[in-house]
């Protein structure tokens, strides 16, 4: 399998499971959306999710493709990889790409995740973009 395999699959897939780690170790899997750009996944979270959180204490993530739901399918590609949180350029070169793929379902989506983020009025940034690389087998 060549190096770029796993960035291949998980670029392609709609849906990714990332797999973060508690404090504990146990693994919480979230499906998110991603986009392949270069040798990195960017993917886009609300700056105040649990997520965020747990990369900030240890950045070591799992990827596998999923539905929707969050479901792999048996036997489906499983990645580690190392998660970093954007600054400004990053989020939104993220931002430009999710809604490049995702359409009118991304601007739909980011549109809802901005009226919540201004009703909750606990942030002052709507979104935070991570790049994940993925480890090489």
């Amino acid at each position: 399998m060549s190096a770029t395999a796993p960035l291949d699959t998980l670029g392609a897939a709609k849906y990714v499971s990332l797999t973060t780690f508690r404090a504990d170790g146990t693994p919480v899997p979230t499906p998110v959306w991603v986009v392949r750009d270069g040798e990195v996944l960017r993917i886009l979270t609300d700056p105040n999710s649990g997520k965020v959180r747990r990369l900030r204490a240890n950045p070591a993530v799992r990827l596998s493709p999923c539905n929707g739901r969050g479901q792999v399918r048996a036997g489906a590609l499983v990645a580690d990889g190392t998660a970093a949180l954007e600054g400004e350029a990053g989020t939104a070169r993220t931002i430009e790409l999710i809604t490049e793929r995702y359409g009118l379902m991304g601007r739909i989506i980011g549109w809802f995740n901005a009226r919540r983020a201004e009703k909750a009025d606990t942030v002052e940034v709507e979104h935070v973009g991570l790049a994940v690389s993925v480890d090489t087998p």
